[in-house]
């Protein structure tokens, strides 16, 4: 089926969409389950919540957010709805007082330390698994549940995990499953790839309410680059690495006052560190398609609003269709191979969003069906096993620079694809899955895992940014 464009670009919270946003959700969804059960009501309702995590949410969770997540979680939070400030205030008041109020209601002890961290047990299905399990006064099981966060803030059940048939289930009547049936269905429509879909986002909303949603998210990333470039200082962590956006935008704000197109990639550079460095502190971000290459989109619809003819002539329809042109692209990714850093390195998360940008600047530039597919190809095809290692396990080094160097990737792979007739000789399809079974390949430890790579041959007390 093809994914909504509102499911792959998301609202929720840093420093990232899998290890923070998934957890939390996760979390939240449990509590919905004790809700339904009646596990709030009288003496014999819970009294107690265990946490089990597994694989990479254990290795990288402290650098990540995911415990503090998922208290959150479960005092009934949701990452799109819960405010930078009342985070950090009711983080602060759990940590003073160890306690939490379960779904809002009912006080228990639970703090990040209680949590059980298995980072050697992977669970079957996916790496960042974990389990949660609440008790009554006397111990007794009342629910249990494992959820899968599987990238991008999408989350599973174990049930759902082993019935991917009926959780894929849908009622489009309109939608593709591969690149070329997508172009096989722009040929028949005789339209552009985001006009295909809009088309499918129809099926569920209006187009004036799709256009409004999409114009949200690209005010709500832009919000995002405003607040990274007027903070400075250093970002959370023991590696004190300090932020530079709100320096380089001093800098280049000056030698470039009137928006100069020679200037074009720095300003490019600067929204992906903006948006990242804002995403490592965990600020309110849009998962493009994660939260670990939040940068990239927004970089490159920056470029595609302020430096193609399109862009100036009509800044919002110019975003709405680059988004859904990289919506159209991200969701091929996600069906067929994955964006999930800790299942297939970054190449699942950085190389699917330069894919998304290079294709939907491709569409922008007048790029045909054509070449906004070979666009996308040429992204990830010089994305292929890029590793995930980020030191500390916080999502900064190196994890804020490559997502401007894949920024600029994007960039000149559509500008390549328009060189072109959109012939090539490696189709998107062929190098979704050469994607995917290089990730099944990759060695664990290159996988979100930090236990390889940079994570383990750079000090931390050497580092320096």
């Amino acid at each position: 089926m093809t994914i909504s464009v509102f499911d792959l670009f998301s609202v929720g919270i840093g420093p990232s969409s899998s290890h923070t946003v998934g957890p939390m959700r996760a979390a939240a969804r449990f509590v919905d389950d004790l809700h339904t059960i009646g596990a709030f009501g009288g003496a014999t309702g819970v009294a107690a919540v265990r946490v089990d995590l597994y694989g990479s949410l254990a290795a990288t969770g402290a650098g990540h957010g995911t415990m503090t997540a998922i208290l959150l979680g479960l005092e009934g939070n949701r990452p799109e709805e819960i405010r930078t400030d009342v985070m950090e205030r009711r983080v602060e008041e759990m940590r003073a007082s160890g306690h939490i109020m379960l779904g809002g209601l009912r006080a228990i002890a639970l703090t990040e330390a209680d949590m059980i961290l298995r980072p050697l047990t992977v669970l079957p299905f996916h790496p960042n698994g974990m389990t949660l399990t609440a008790v009554d006064a006397h111990g007794a099981e009342l629910h249990l549940q494992t959820y899968f966060s599987i990238g991008g803030g999408f989350v599973v059940t174990e049930a759902e995990s082993l019935e991917p048939a009926r959780a894929a289930a849908t009622t489009q009547s309109l939608s593709f499953d591969s690149a070329k049936e997508m172009l096989e269905l722009c040929r028949q429509r005789d339209c552009r790839v985001s006009d295909l879909m809009l088309a499918i986002e129809c099926e569920t909303r209006t187009a004036d309410e799709v256009r409004a949603r999409l114009l949200h998210i690209r005010d709500v990333m832009v919000e995002c680059e405003v607040r990274g470039i007027a903070r400075d200082g250093y970002l959370p962590g023991p590696m004190r690495v300090r932020r530079r956006a709100r320096d380089w935008f001093e800098r280049l704000n000056a030698e470039d006052w009137n928006k100069q197109p020679e200037f074009a990639e720095d300003w490019v550079n600067l929204v992906a560190l903006a948006v990242n460095e804002e995403n490592a502190s965990g600020g309110r971000v849009v998962t493009a398609p994660t939260n670990g290459a939040a940068g990239i989109v927004p970089a490159v619809m920056h470029y595609a609003v302020h430096y193609t003819r399109a862009g100036q002539q009509d800044p919002d329809g110019t975003a709405v269709r680059f988004l859904l042109t990289a919506g159209a692209i991200g969701s091929l990714y996600k069906e067929r191979a994955s964006i999930s850093g800790a299942e297939v390195g970054c190449q699942g998360e950085v190389g699917s969003a330069a894919s998304m940008a290079a294709g939907a600047l491709a569409e922008i530039l007048g790029g045909t069906p054509g070449q906004v597919e070979n666009a996308a190809e040429i992204a990830m095809e010089h994305s292929l096993g890029l590793t995930c290692d980020p030191i500390q396990g916080l999502v900064q080094v190196p994890c804020i620079e490559r997502n401007a160097i894949s920024a600029g990737k994007a960039i000149n792979a559509a500008r390549m694809a328009l060189r072109g007739d959109g012939a090539h000789y490696v189709s998107l399809d062929q190098v979704i899955e050469t994607m995917r079974t290089t990730g099944a390949d990759m060695l664990s430890k290159y996988k979100e895992t930090s236990t390889g790579g940079l994570a383990v041959n750079v000090p931390v007390n050497y580092v320096e940014c």
